[in-house]
């Protein structure tokens, strides 16, 4: 029996394509995190600067004692709303290792605008040490996987108990953890970060507030670019408009 080129490059896509399903359905049994709604999404949506400055909250209240986020630098921070003169108060927070000066030394120094975010440990061994697993970086990590931000919510409140299952020493039992053994310890409490606009202070509040301004950390140019994609699509179509019009304009003659 003879098979076309066609069936045969179709059988072999699909192949491919399922292989890495099995792949992940192996990893694990891991539920799907459920779907939010965020005010980006969609052709108009754009951030919360409301969310985005309780999300950095948490952050930095919670989350910086971990995880890095090496690709953000303060002056940024101007995106969420904050004035100059609260950048510069946010990192003078910090100290930075700088030099050397005139006498070839390093030295510490109060933090600047122009500065990244101050990573919480010298070097990646540093961390790995001090928490028994490597804390990845946070500037990306809603790109990770897809609908990141929806993993990064759901894993907030996804801690339980081990469903039956001896945990192991210095793990924990998270639901939508591919594998569901994690290191990292329950990040987060109820009441734990104080919001001043009166938000309620919930786990499932601060999840998903950390994942909106982690959402931004890895696209803070998304709402440029759907400004610039609104603009051109109309631009487009004004200018199949004239084409239209020039075409019916010089055949009018010719039908």
């Amino acid at each position: 029996m003879r098979i076309s080129l066609f069936t045969f490059v179709f059988v072999l896509t699909g192949l491919i394509m399922a292989a890495p399903l099995s792949v992940a359905h192996a990893a694990g049994d891991a539920e799907h995190a459920p779907e939010l709604e965020w005010s980006y999404d969609g052709v108009f949506g754009t951030y919360d600067r409301a969310a985005l400055q309780r999300g950095f909250k948490v952050y930095r209240e919670v989350c910086a004692a971990c995880h890095s986020m090496n690709r953000v630098y303060y002056r940024n921070l101007s995106d969420l709303g904050y004035s100059d003169a609260q950048i510069k108060a946010i990192a003078a927070e910090y100290s930075v290792t700088d030099g050397p000066n005139d006498e070839g030394e390093m030295f510490e120094r109060p933090g600047k605008p122009s500065d990244r975010f101050v990573a919480p440990y010298a070097n990646k061994q540093a961390a790995t040490y001090a928490n028994g697993a490597y804390p990845p970086d946070f500037s990306l990590i809603a790109k990770a996987r897809h609908n990141g931000p929806d993993y990064v919510a759901a894993l907030m409140v996804g801690y339980q108990d081990g469903h039956g299952h001896e945990a192991l020493e210095g793990k924990y039992w998270n639901k939508y953890f591919p594998g569901h053994v994690i290191s990292m310890a329950p990040p987060l409490m109820e009441g734990q970060v104080a919001y001043p606009d009166g938000t309620e202070e919930t786990v499932a509040q601060y999840g998903k507030d950390v994942a909106h301004f982690l959402a931004w950390a890895s696209e803070p140019k998304l709402e440029a670019r759907k400004r610039t994609g609104i603009k051109v699509f109309l631009f487009l179509l004004v200018f199949a408009g004239i084409m239209y019009a020039v075409k019916k304009k010089i055949w009018a003659n010719v039908h």
